[in-house]
């Protein structure tokens, strides 16, 4: 289901979204295989600042799968941080065959490969690909969970529906009790 643009676009411009978006931490990127079953990917990527971007191999098993169904979901999330925090993304992804290594893919790489092997890993990686894909998502829905002042849609349900139950004592509040579950 869409959003509506400006809601996308202030979720993705809150501050943890950006951080999230800047990270080096790497997307979850998940899509439908060519065989119909599910899948949930780890992928660098490179945030334009409007679009997520990714490359792969064009003989990669997402590109089929991509071109076949191009709607995807996206999680950026964070470990070994309390609470934790997750940017969920849905799109359309758009697969495009370029020549040599694009530049967003050096750009995503340079976020966790570490400054002392960069060159000698771009390098490496513009002799050996002499064609990548670029996979472009365009976020059309957003969310961003912070277990403080958003919750899974679910939990924060929950979260009222007792909070009603106890009255307005302020007992419950949105980080109490809960656990967290991204799964929006």
């Amino acid at each position: 289901m869409d959003m509506d643009r400006q809601d996308v676009t202030e979720a993705l411009a809150k501050p943890i979204s950006r951080e999230l978006l800047g990270s080096s931490i790497p997307a979850r990127l998940a899509y439908i295989g060519v065989d119909g079953a599910p899948r949930a990917i780890p992928i660098g990527f490179h945030w334009t600042g409007e679009q997520v971007v990714m490359a792969t191999v064009p003989e990669s098993a997402k590109v089929r799968a991509l071109r076949r169904n191009p709607r995807v979901a996206l999680t950026i999330d964070t470990q070994d941080q309390w609470p934790p925090r997750a940017l969920l993304i849905r799109g359309a992804a758009r697969v495009e065959p370029v020549d040599g290594v694009p530049d967003s893919y050096i750009q995503a790489s340079r976020k966790v490969i570490p400054a002392a092997h960069f060159e000698a890993w771009e390098q490496g990686v513009r002799a050996l690909y002499d064609q990548m894909v670029l996979i472009t998502v365009e976020p059309d829905w957003a969310k961003l969970l912070d277990f403080e002042t958003t919750l899974p849609q679910a939990v924060e349900n929950l979260v009222q529906a007792r909070q009603g139950a106890a009255g307005t004592d302020g007992r419950l509040t949105a980080g109490s009790g809960t656990s967290p579950d991204p799964a929006a």
